[in-house]
């Protein structure tokens, strides 16, 4: 058994270590607010973020940092895309030797469009970094907390520690695939809490299931396009972290990124929307990074750029919408064939 260091004590984090710790590794949790940590190792419990969830016995919360990854085999970054250098500063001055990141966020850094992957390669040195592993999928960490089934995909460039990691996270209820298409797991990951965000948005206008398949179909087209473009297999997106990741996030009321959405097709404002929820909306920042990288790498994607205009420039959601169904009349497969392999 590892002794795996969990930094990211929110929903997912804590998702994730239960399915450490039911696998009979030891876990520690970081999480930077004291009662939390008291309140999961007093109580074995996590309220805030897996409200009526009792914890195994095995997941130890600390606040210190440096506490967490002593002896760590394997660490587990699961902070938001916004705190992820700040984490990786801290933590690069407390690792002694060379360890396995697996990082389960997604998002692209805005202004530098990075992949998590890149930011963490940047920031940690070699001398430290043994390797670097992707654990995404269509996984809401509701339901991976009550053990439901869930299926999920880790990817790195040394498959190796891929299969490290998936024999560390496998078990009857929790299944792991492997992919060596870190930019395609990573961007698929990434731009599907996009559309996400445009799913929530027609349902919050009250459209139908037509609506919203339609924007799913077509958001994978152009999640598509700019993935391959950035180098990523097309096969990718056909699987757990292109379509999988895709419906869940796009039709689940666990779905952040659709709430939030809903919440804009209802007329709320984005200040007040990113308030009420009280947790991170990576689509958001995502919205603003895609929207510049495609721009950037003269990649179409119309969904993103209505999304933007939503977010950033304070057009309508129902305009939003208008403007994507009077689009210049195109052919549907061209997308398709017109992917490099």
């Amino acid at each position: 058994m590892d002794n795996v260091a969990v930094l990211g004590a929110g929903s997912w984090g804590t998702a994730l270590a239960i399915v450490l710790a039911d696998n009979g590794h030891d876990v520690r949790l970081w999480g930077r607010r004291e009662e939390q940590v008291v309140e999961i190792n007093k109580e074995h419990r996590n309220e805030k973020y897996l409200p009526g969830i009792v914890l195994p016995e095995n997941i130890q919360a600390t606040t210190q940092l440096e506490e967490c990854i002593k002896d760590a085999d394997t660490i587990v970054l699961v902070t938001p895309t916004k705190a992820m250098r700040d984490v990786l500063n801290l933590l690069k001055n407390k690792l002694v030797s060379p360890v396995t990141i697996v990082h389960a966020s997604k998002g692209i850094e805005p202004g530098t469009y990075k992949r998590i992957t890149e930011i963490i390669e940047e920031e940690l040195p070699e001398s430290v970094l043994e390797s670097v592993v992707v654990l995404s999928g269509p996984s809401h960490a509701e339901e991976v907390s009550l053990r439901q089934p869930t299926t999920v995909t880790v990817s790195s460039a040394n498959m190796k520690a891929a299969e490290k990691v998936q024999d560390l996270f496998i078990n009857q209820n929790f299944r792991v695939y492997t992919n060596p298409d870190v930019i395609g797991v990573e961007l698929g990951g990434a731009l599907k809490n996009i559309i996400a965000l445009g799913a929530g948005l027609s349902d919050g206008l009250g459209y139908g299931d037509n609506a919203k398949a339609a924007l799913i179909t077509r958001g994978l087209a152009e999640i598509a396009r700019l993935g391959t473009h950035m180098g990523a297999n097309p096969l990718t997106f056909s699987g757990l972290t292109g379509i999988g990741d895709l419906i869940v996030t796009c039709t689940s009321v666990h779905s952040r990124n659709w709430r939030a959405g809903n919440m804009l097709g209802k007329g709320m404002k984005l200040e007040d929307v990113l308030e009420n929820m009280g947790m991170v909306v990576e689509g958001v920042r995502t919205t603003q990074a895609a929207y510049e990288l495609s721009k950037r790498e003269e990649v179409e994607m119309p969904i993103t750029q209505v999304l933007y205009d939503v977010l950033f420039n304070g057009k309508g959601a129902k305009q939003a919408v208008d403007d994507l169904m009077q689009r210049t009349r195109t052919h549907e497969v061209e997308d398709v064939s017109s992917l490099k392999s």
